[in-house]
C-alpha cells in the first residue's frame, strides 16, 4: 500500500471564483505546496544544491486534476500524498482531496523529473533521482 503523507490547508478567498467555489486552477497550487510540505517533513526541497553547483530541481512534465464536489471558503481540505511511481527520473504523485468526514473533493496527478540545472536561464538536464531523495519517497510508494 505504501504510506501516505498528510497535510491540510484552508482556503483562502482569493483561491475562489465569483460563486465561492474554489478555482480550479487552485488545485494545481495546492497539489505542489502539498509536495513541498512532504520534502520539507524529510529535510528537503524542492530546490536542492549540489555540490558540482547549481542545484536539482523537479520540472513537471503532467499534471490533472478531476473534480467531484466543490471546496469552498475556509474549509479545511485534507490533501492525502503517495507516489505511484517512482521511476529512475521522474516520479508520479497522486492527491486526494477531502474535506468533513471523507467528503471527497477531487484526485489529481503530478509526474516531476528530477533535473540538473546550473544557472538561471541556462537548459536543464534530466538526472538520475539522488539516492538520499529515493530513500525518502521510497516508503510512499503504493500501486495504483
Amino acid at each position: 500500500m505504501g504510506n501516505v503523507f498528510i497535510t491540510e490547508r484552508r482556503v483562502e478567498f482569493c483561491e475562489t471564483d465569483a460563486a465561492g467555489i474554489v478555482h480550479f486552477s487552485s488545485f494545481l497550487c495546492y497539489m505542489e505546496q502539498a509536495e513541498h510540505a512532504f520534502l520539507r517533513s524529510n529535510g528537503q526541497s524542492v530546490v536542492q544544491p549540489v555540490s558540482e553547483g547549481g542545484y536539482v530541481s523537479w520540472p513537471r512534465v503532467k499534471v490533472e486534476c478531476h473534480y467531484f464536489s466543490p471546496a469552498r471558503f475556509e474549509e479545511i481540505l485534507k490533501i492525502s500524498m503517495q507516489i505511484t511511481r517512482l521511476g529512475s527520473k521522474s516520479v508520479t504523485y497522486q492527491f486526494t482531496f477531502t474535506s468533513g468526514v471523507d467528503n471527497l473533493i477531487a484526485r489529481g496527478e503530478v509526474v516531476a523529473v528530477c533535473c540538473h540545472v546550473m544557472n538561471h536561464g541556462e537548459s536543464i538536464q534530466s538526472i538520475e533521482i539522488p539516492e538520499q531523495l529515493r530513500n525518502i519517497m521510497t516508503p510512499y510508494v503504493c500501486s495504483k
